[in-house]
């Protein structure tokens, strides 16, 4: 009734508890004037147009390594050790190995109990948040109480860097959480799909190098027509208003992508959390990156 899914017989309708966070990122950064040396662009002309300033690509690190220090990083600050990982799911479209999953080569590096499953969510820039939203799913019927959640992709393998449409947006990266299932804390998700592959995409495996393609106004005018619709929906859903709200976090894909759902939302820009200017865009990472920055400056 009302719209409202009511739990299955037996069924708890637990939500998640963040208990730590961490985040790894190459060493190697790349300005916006290191770019202008490849292609015909400029600093100013990217500032003004996306609000990236400079990214990181890896250089001989792997997406393992760095979901690796990630997770480490997290599940160090959450407290608990690998047996009390009862869920491992990895959020990327670039992985290290076709197979084993990149969870698998994370739930091996960990030391992760057998009894502990482990697999890949391909949802692109949304993927951390499907990660929660299975997490909160699947844990309450797992052996323990915690999951580990990772972002991370290697963007740079599959970006053209003689784009100048692509390579000034994207970067590299990792972010980690450990979350727990709770009963009775608040926990809302709205997901959805639009099955666009003339938005954003990138070849299959016969077409060599697949490299990522964009539509970028159809992503921009989408964004700004969709977030915020979607935000007031979640909003609505919850009880809330939106000045109740301290910090709304944003996939970071453009600086004016946020301006932008401000505005329309009539939330003060302060309010949304923006780390794009040192990053640039790193897909199903840029969540778990800024929550952990967030956690440190304790927002």
């Amino acid at each position: 009734q009302n719209g409202e899914r009511r739990p299955l017989e037996g069924e708890s309708m637990n939500g998640l508890s963040i208990l730590g966070t961490g985040r790894s990122l190459p060493d190697h950064i790349v300005t916006n004037d290191d770019l202008a040396r490849r292609v015909e662009t400029s600093n100013d002309w990217i500032v003004s147009r996306t609000g990236i300033r400079e990214r990181r690509f890896a250089q001989g690190e792997t997406l393992t390594q760095l979901a690796v220090a990630a997770a480490q990083r997290a599940m160090e600050r959450a407290g608990v050790g690998p047996q009390d990982i009862g869920l491992c799911l990895m959020a990327t479209v670039t992985p290290d190995w076709i197979t084993p999953s990149q969870a698998c080569l994370l739930h091996q590096e960990l030391g992760l109990p057998e009894d502990c499953p482990a697999f890949d969510l391909s949802a692109g820039c949304t993927g951390f948040l499907y990660a929660m939203e299975t997490a909160a799913a699947m844990l309450p019927r797992m052996a323990r109480p915690c999951a580990l959640l990772v972002g991370g992709e290697l963007l740079s393998r599959i970006t053209d860097m003689d784009d100048r449409s692509t390579c000034i947006l994207f970067g590299d990266g990792a972010g980690a959480a450990v979350v727990k299932s709770t009963e009775g804390a608040p926990w809302h998700a709205l997901l959805g799909t639009r099955g666009n592959r003339e938005a954003l995409w990138a070849a299959g495996p016969g077409n060599h190098p697949a490299y990522l393609h964009m539509n970028g106004q159809e992503v921009f005018q989408f964004a700004l027509k969709t977030v915020p619709e979607l935000a007031r929906s979640l909003l609505d859903k919850a009880g809330m208003d939106r000045d109740q709200i301290d910090w709304y976090v944003l996939h970071q894909a453009n600086h004016r992508i946020l301006e932008g759902v401000a505005k329309r939302m009539k939330v003060p820009l302060e309010r949304f959390y923006e780390n794009i200017g040192r990053y640039g865009n790193t897909s199903a990472a840029t969540i778990p990156i800024a929550l952990d920055e967030m956690a440190e400056q304790e927002l």
